[in-house]
C-alpha cells in the first residue's frame, strides 16, 4: 500500500508519530514526513532515528500555510496533532478549537488543495457523549472530516477517521505516573477504584489506522474493539509487577472526568457494521432536506447499547499484567528499577 509513497504525520513528534516510524521505516514507504511545532522533539527524533526516510518540517496546523508547504507531493497524511490534555482543554477551550477544530479544517483543505489521496484523522473516545473541552473539540474535529468528506470526491481525496481509547504508557496517563509514584515511595493516587478505561497499545492504534485506511469509505468512523479494566485492577497490576506495596490514596472523580469511557455511541452502534476486530460508522449521509431528521424515526434505537468501557470485555489483575508486560516501556522500567534495588542492596 505504502510502496513508493510519501506519508506526512502531523504532530508526528508525539506518541503516535514514534509509534508509526517504528511500525513503516523498514518498509518500503519512500518517505514519512513528520509535521510539528516542537524543533527539539523533532532533533530527538532525528538523532534517534538517523534515517534519510525521515523529513521533519517546523509548521502549525493552525496555520494553513505551513502546512501547504509540508504537502507537496504528499500522497498521504495521519492526522493526529491535537491537543489532548482534560485539565488544560477546560481551562484554554479555545486553543482546543483553535487546534483541533480549525486545525482539523485547515489540515483537511490544505490536502485536499494538494490532491492528497487519503486523510486519516485521528479521533478519542472521549468524543463521544463529550462532558469536557478535550473531548468536545475531537467530537466537533469529528463533525469537521463528516462534513468536508461530503463534499469532497473520494476518489480525489478520501477523508475518515478513527476513534480509539486510552493507550497504555502514553505520555500524560495514568501507568506513568503510578510508575512514577512507586520510584518515589508515593501513594498510589486512585481517582475512583471502579472507573473503567479501555486498554490499547499504542501499536494497536497503529493498527487501526492501517485498517482505516485500507477498509474505510470517504466519512466513515473506524473504532476497534477494545478490552477495558477499572483503575484499582491497573493500580493493582503494576504493584504487582514492581513487587511493592504502596498505600492507595483515594482521590475523587475530577473535573471533567467520566465513570467509563463510550467508543460508539447508542446512535452509532444503530447502524454500525461489525468487521470482526473493529467497527465501521458509515457517513450520516442525509442532505439538508430537513424532513428525516424530523419524521422519520428509529424503532431499534431504543434497543441498541452504546459500546463502552464498562460493557466490554473486562480485564482482571492478571490480565492486565499480561497486557503491560507487552509493552517495551514497561519492560524497560522492570530492568531499570530491579537493577536500582540491587545496587542499593
Amino acid at each position: 500500500m505504502f510502496k513508493d509513497k510519501t506519508l506526512l504525520i502531523t504532530g508526528g513528534t508525539g506518541s503516535f508519530g514514534n509509534a508509526v516510524l517504528d511500525r513503516f521505516l523498514e518498509t518500503d514507504i519512500k518517505e514519512i514526513r513528520i509535521l510539528s511545532r516542537d524543533e527539539k522533539k523533532q532533533d530527538d527524533m532525528r538523532r534517534k532515528y538517523n534515517n534519510p526516510k525521515i523529513k521533519f518540517y517546523i509548521g502549525n496546523v493552525r496555520d494553513q500555510r505551513s502546512i501547504q508547504d509540508a504537502l507537496f507531493q504528499v500522497d498521504y497524511v495521519f492526522h493526529a496533532a491535537a491537543l489532548k490534555q482534560v485539565p488544560s482543554c477546560e481551562f484554554f477551550p479555545m486553543e482546543a478549537v483553535q487546534t483541533n477544530v480549525i486545525g482539523t479544517d485547515n489540515v483537511l483543505t490544505a490536502a485536499v488543495n494538494a490532491n492528497v489521496k487519503k486523510v486519516i484523522c485521528l479521533s478519542t473516545d472521549k468524543a463521544a457523549y463529550p462532558v469536557n473541552a478535550m473531548g468536545t473539540s475531537k467530537a466537533m474535529m469529528e463533525k469537521v472530516f463528516t462534513a468536508k468528506a461530503r463534499n469532497v470526491p473520494s476518489d480525489q481525496t478520501l477523508i475518515c477517521g478513527t476513534r480509539y481509547g486510552n493507550v497504555m504508557a502514553s505520555r500524560g496517563s495514568v501507568i506513568p505516573l503510578f510508575i512514577d509514584q512507586i520510584k518515589k515511595g508515593k501513594n498510589l493516587t486512585v481517582t475512583e477504584p471502579t472507573m473503567t478505561r479501555f486498554i490499547m497499545s499504542l501499536e494497536d492504534a497503529v493498527e487501526l489506522v492501517i485498517f482505516a485506511f485500507k477498509n474505510a469509505s470517504t466519512g466513515d468512523i473506524m473504532v476497534q474493539k477494545s478490552p477495558a479494566a477499572t483503575i484499582a485492577d491497573i493500580a493493582t497490576a503494576i504493584q504487582e509487577l514492581f513487587q511493592v506495596n504502596n498505600s492507595v490514596e483515594i482521590m475523587g472523580i475530577r473535573h471533567g472526568e467520566k465513570m467509563y469511557e463510550t467508543l460508539l455511541t447508542k446512535e452509532e452502534a444503530a447502524r454500525s457494521i461489525d468487521k470482526g476486530n473493529y467497527y465501521q460508522v458509515p457517513i450520516d449521509d442525509r442532505d439538508l432536506n430537513y424532513k428525516p431528521f424530523f419524521d422519520e424515526g428509529n424503532k431499534a434505537l431504543s434497543l441498541i447499547e452504546q459500546y463502552n468501557s464498562d460493557n466490554t470485555d473486562q480485564l482482571n489483575v492478571e490480565q492486565v499484567k499480561e497486557k503491560l508486560l507487552s509493552l517495551d516501556y514497561i519492560q524497560y522500567e522492570l530492568k531499570t528499577w530491579h537493577e536500582t534495588k540491587e545496587l542499593i542492596r
